[in-house]
């Protein structure tokens, strides 16, 4: 299925090379965290169990998790979406869309009687959700879900909340309450912090569901660096803070932006803006064709997703591209002023 970042694909299509483009596609934090030395070891031998823990207790304080034991860490949010079907054994399983779709695609795979739901259904089967949303930025509040968690449990139901765009939005985050055992949380790491190409990601969960999470991932899930430099950088809280200001302040800027240009917003993040217009195939292929790539929907064509810009040239070729760009002309339109001027 198709995804965001797929720069190769996009630049055989439009005959620009990958270094050229402006990748507008995914929800990542185009200022990354300051990559830090490592020591030699931490590339030459094993991740040291050492190097787990502490990344584990870096993770729960900036999660607001009450335990590390309630962590388990792996190599990227996606893994932990395609280990979870493994782990629970359910047949039917909402998802609340549309949303980030591996997530379906996971259960269906493995057996699952999957239904796309646009409101939070009665607790009688599992529930999966993105909060905030992907792509529209929806959220539910955390007394809201942990109400539904526990109607669930009664009735043997889990809820996975996967909070990947959590970290601009922490008042919307369900890890600090932590209702029953019979609930797990995703966390992405690579998005806010800018590193996706580290692979990291989090589940917290009850402790007993962390161990078989664990187990069933194997020994050594992430690597030494992703170890050193995840707990070096949620343990940063001045930058983490000055990065929600920076990052509040860009969106601003990127609504303003794409409101000018004739586009409706209809949700995002901070991380992420997506809009309606209503002729959003020829905008995206506008932009493509200055080498900047959005991301579309097939499902959706009238909406496009940007992602924010990094540096100043970057955001000058943005408004240079979005100022150039004019609604084509229907062909009806253009028949009706051919008669009118003969």
């Amino acid at each position: 299925m198709p995804h965001g970042g797929d720069l190769a694909a996009w630049a055989g299509r439009y005959g620009r090379p990958v270094a050229e483009w402006l990748d507008l596609s995914t929800g990542i934090n185009p200022v990354a965290y300051p990559l830090p030395d490592l020591a030699a070891e931490t590339w030459t031998k094993l991740p040291q169990s050492a190097a787990l823990a502490a990344l584990k207790e870096a993770a729960a304080k900036a999660y607001g998790a009450s335990s590390p034991e309630m962590l388990a860490c792996a190599p990227g949010t996606q893994a932990l979406i395609q280990v979870l079907p493994l782990l629970f054994d359910r047949r039917r399983v909402s998802i609340l869309g549309p949303t980030y779709s591996e997530h379906a695609s996971a259960w269906r795979q493995a057996g699952a009687e999957v239904t796309e739901v646009g409101d939070l259904p009665p607790p009688d089967r599992s529930l999966v959700l993105v909060n905030p949303n992907n792509p529209d930025g929806r959220t539910i509040a955390p007394d809201v879900l942990a109400a539904w968690a526990r109607d669930a449990a009664g009735q043997g139901q889990i809820l996975i909340v996967d909070e990947a765009f959590a970290d601009v939005r922490p008042e919307v985050s369900l890890v600090p309450t932590m209702p029953l055992g019979n609930v797990v949380i995703l966390r992405s790491f690579g998005k806010f912090f800018g590193l996706a190409g580290l692979r990291l990601g989090f589940a917290v969960a009850a402790p007993d569901i962390v161990r078989r999470l664990e187990t069933l991932m194997g020994p050594w899930a992430v690597s030494g660096p992703g170890l050193v430099i995840g707990a070096r950088a949620l343990s940063d809280g001045t930058w983490i803070a000055a990065e929600r200001d920076r990052l509040a302040a860009a969106m601003v800027r990127l609504r303003e932006m794409l409101t000018g240009a004739g586009a409706e917003i209809v949700g995002g993040t901070d991380l992420f803006v997506t809009v309606d217009h209503g002729a959003a195939p020829d905008l995206f292929d506008h932009l493509a064709r200055a080498g900047i790539l959005v991301r579309r929907f097939d499902a959706a064509p009238r909406r496009l997703r940007f992602g924010l810009p990094g540096d100043a040239g970057d955001w000058g070729r943005l408004e240079q591209a979005l100022a150039a760009f004019t609604v084509p002309c229907a062909p009806e339109a253009v028949s009706a002023e051919t008669r009118r001027h003969g």
